[in-house]
């Protein structure tokens, strides 16, 4: 097969991983591949401990009283949950079943965030009973809740606050609707406990989350003067991943075009896979920017109000903290080649943003393959899953593998534990859903486990 500049493609390597790097040098994956006849998700709990250990720190060196709530939308497995529960960590929950999930793999419920909009009564009840806290998106919504806190026990609540600058959006009260709101919790108050405000932006951008915080910490002075607590505040999530270096991302940005693709396909945008401010440090940007009209940075203002920093991290928690492996059944050669793995791509999918996964899939060779045909690479190719659907491409793009991949390699995507495993995922042509396989650290090698949430 003749590589021209056209198939070539564009590399977008994931960044380097130590422990992945260990994965990919043993035996492990071929003999999971071997034993679940499929495709299948691993997860690393210790690197999901280090990212949050890591949000921490930076809540520790700014002065900053703060608490971290997992958002468990981002990735469903029962694995980062045991760990929350072990550690501490909050977690938010947007459903009954994730609440009864965070509930039963030992979070307390005083450390459950409750998100989303219009939430169902059982959710509701259930939160209200345990002491967790709500986030009430909407006039009608807090009536239910003052109902439930005057049956039940005094419920915990946050007024979520509609961005000014997402005029659009369906989520939380606006200015008219959040000073009624006040009012409503002021003359419910033996009901309801309204511990403070909460909103989400859209995208990662540091200042308009500074901007809207400062905002809030506005608004939980009126809340006082009013007679309430209003002692915290959470920004949500939106803390960016880097997945991939910033010169091979500004490369494919700038260079990508529909032939790098397999059918001339076009994307009108993408995930940022590469970010300068991720993580962590994306919350130490936000920490130390100032808000609209303060002359401090937020951190010091939290401080002199005495409110409390609540935030809601998911896919910048689960940085590195796992991948994705599907088994080669079939490659075929034209101008460039198509890959026909062992699962479809609604296990590896960015589909509701109209994008795909980008960082580049690793080739394991499998045992035994010997001499390849066609020899060594570079080979051009896109990566197509097992339906009978022309758009289930897990790779539109045309991938430079080292070598042409043959039946019985591993494709092994890197770092997709948030979002990737779960947001789409169907059992489509009944294919069985990829299980999820644990790695525990401890000893000369790796041990495995499934994991514990129903699902998997």
């Amino acid at each position: 097969m003749a590589v021209t500049t056209a198939t070539a493609g564009l590399s977008l390597p994931a960044h380097d991983d130590p422990r992945l790097t260990a994965l990919l040098g043993g035996d492990l994956l071929h003999e999971l591949s071997y034993a679940f006849g499929g495709p299948f998700h691993v997860l690393l709990p210790d690197r999901f401990d280090a990212n949050t250990a890591a949000f921490r720190a930076v809540l520790d060196e700014t002065g900053t009283d703060g608490h971290l709530h997992y958002a468990k939308k981002a990735n469903k497995a029962a694995a980062w949950i045991e760990r929350c529960a072990v550690s501490g960590t909050g977690v938010d929950v947007a459903s009954a079943g994730e609440l009864r999930e965070a509930l039963g793999h030992g979070v307390r419920g005083e450390n459950i965030v409750v998100t989303g909009p219009a939430k169902a009564d059982e959710l509701l009840r259930t939160a209200v009973l345990q002491g967790a806290l709500i986030a009430v998106d909407a006039p009608d919504e807090l009536e239910r809740v003052i109902g439930l806190g005057a049956a039940l026990r005094p419920a915990r609540l946050l007024l979520r606050r509609r961005p000014p600058a997402q005029q659009h959006s369906r989520f939380g009260f606006d200015d008219r609707e959040l000073a009624a709101a006040l009012l409503r919790c002021r003359d419910a108050a033996g009901a309801v406990r309204m511990e403070g405000f909460s909103f989400h932006l859209s995208g990662y951008a540091v200042q308009p989350r500074a901007d809207l915080a400062g905002e809030l910490l506005g608004h939980c002075r009126r809340a006082r003067e009013l007679g309430l607590p209003a002692d915290r505040i959470s920004i949500g999530g939106g803390f960016a991943v880097d997945y991939v270096a910033a010169d091979a991302w500004d490369r494919f940005t700038r260079e990508q075009r529909p032939e790098h693709f397999h059918a001339d396909k076009t994307f009108a945008d993408f995930y940022p896979y590469h970010s300068p401010t991720a993580g962590a440090d994306a919350l130490r940007a936000v920490l130390a920017a100032r808000p609209a009209g303060a002359s401090e940075p937020l951190a010091a203002l939290l401080r002199a109000a005495g409110v409390r920093l609540l935030l809601e991290p998911g896919r910048a928690l689960l940085d590195g903290a796992g991948c994705t492996v599907f088994r080669v059944q079939g490659v075929k050669e034209r101008e460039y080649g198509i890959v026909t793995v062992d699962g479809t791509s609604l296990s590896l999918s960015e589909q509701w943003f109209n994008s795909e996964f980008l960082p580049d899939p690793v080739l394991v060779p499998g045992a035994g393959s010997g001499e390849r045909a066609g020899g060594q690479g570079p080979f051009p190719a896109c990566v197509g899953g097992a339906s009978c659907l022309e758009s289930d491409m897990l790779t539109w793009r045309k991938v430079g593998f080292p070598a042409r991949p043959a039946i019985g390699d591993l494709l092994v995507y890197p770092n997709t534990a948030g979002y990737q495993m779960d947001s789409n995922e169907s059992p489509f042509h009944d294919l069985p859903l990829p299980p999820k396989v644990v790695i525990d650290r401890g000893g000369d090698r790796p041990r495995w486990r499934l994991d514990r949430h129903p699902s998997s």
